[in-house]
């Protein structure tokens, strides 16, 4: 089975992505990326598949994965009905490796990153330290994630892991089909994302049907067309929030919404605040 290039989208006002699943159970996606991942899966158990290496996992299953590196994990519905969890991280390599660099004090870190290549494995132990860092970063600020990334990547490189993997996998050039079409896609997005998109236009820059394309897209991004160019048009209203004195509905209109309370509406979705409110909180703390 081809192993499908899936397209990571870093979290607001941050470097990478941080995200938590709660799922009944987790199908077989068999897929790759050009970030490092770190992996906490919890309350599940199933067959992990991590490039040639396949064999079952359980709870507190903790790996850092490195670029290219195909991989999916699969498990069935718990007897009890219970939601199984797992924590991901997914760090731009280049990003990160660019952090090494610049950075002395990261050092320590290059090791751990080589042999991720193919995969690594750690103790519940770690695992359960892992798990109250992941908890921290949901309520944590950009900086606050970050410090708590090396913190975790830091505990990582101290301690005893397995190689999974007995190669390095290199996808980037071969395994999808379709992922010349699906970089285009994104790039016109990125370049006109304030203006009136939506997936009829998109679908013929892929040259799909817009059924094939819902599909298409959803499967590679996990989200729809409408969260992920709403997503970037929350992230420049902040940005414009933050940096500007311009008025709401001027703000609304530069970041591509059709109207105010369509504006107010996806920002309180997105930020759990309206967007008065966050300019608010803004101006507070630059006033502490």
């Amino acid at each position: 089975m081809r192993a499908m290039c899936e397209k990571i989208i870093p979290s607001t006002n941050c470097s990478w992505r941080y995200c938590l699943y709660q799922l009944n159970e987790i199908p077989f996606n068999w897929h790759y990326h050009p970030e490092y991942e770190v992996c906490l899966t919890l309350n599940s158990k199933g067959v992990c598949h991590i490039g040639d290496y396949i064999a079952p996992f359980g709870d507190y299953d903790l790996v850092l994965l490195g670029p290219e590196l195909p991989h999916t994990w699969q498990s069935k519905p718990n007897q009890d009905g219970s939601m199984q969890k797992v924590y991901v991280a997914q760090i731009p390599a280049l990003w990160l490796e660019q952090q090494l660099r610049l950075n002395k004090e990261f050092e320590s870190l290059h090791t751990l990153l080589h042999k991720a290549k193919c995969g690594l494995k750690f103790s519940e132990q770690l695992a359960r330290t892992t798990e109250q860092l992941f908890i921290q970063m949901a309520e944590a600020n950009p900086l606050e994630r970050y410090v708590l990334l090396f913190n975790m990547l830091n505990l990582m490189a101290t301690s005893d892991y397995d190689t999974l993997s007995s190669m390095e996998f290199s996808y980037a050039n071969q395994q999808d089909p379709a992922k010349d079409k699906f970089d285009r896609v994104i790039n016109f997005i990125y370049e006109n994302y304030t203006e009136q998109l939506n997936a009829d236009l998109l679908a013929e820059q892929a040259h799909m049907s817009t059924n094939h394309f819902h599909r298409f897209f959803k499967k590679r991004t996990e989200k729809t067309v409408t969260e992920f160019i709403n997503q970037l048009r929350i992230a420049r209203a902040c940005k414009l929030l933050i940096s500007s004195k311009a008025p709401i509905t001027v703000i609304s209109d530069q970041c591509g919404f059709n109207n105010l309370s369509n504006f107010n509406r996806r920002f309180l979705a997105i930020k759990a605040c309206t967007p008065s409110q966050f300019r608010s909180r803004i101006q507070h703390k630059a006033l502490l």
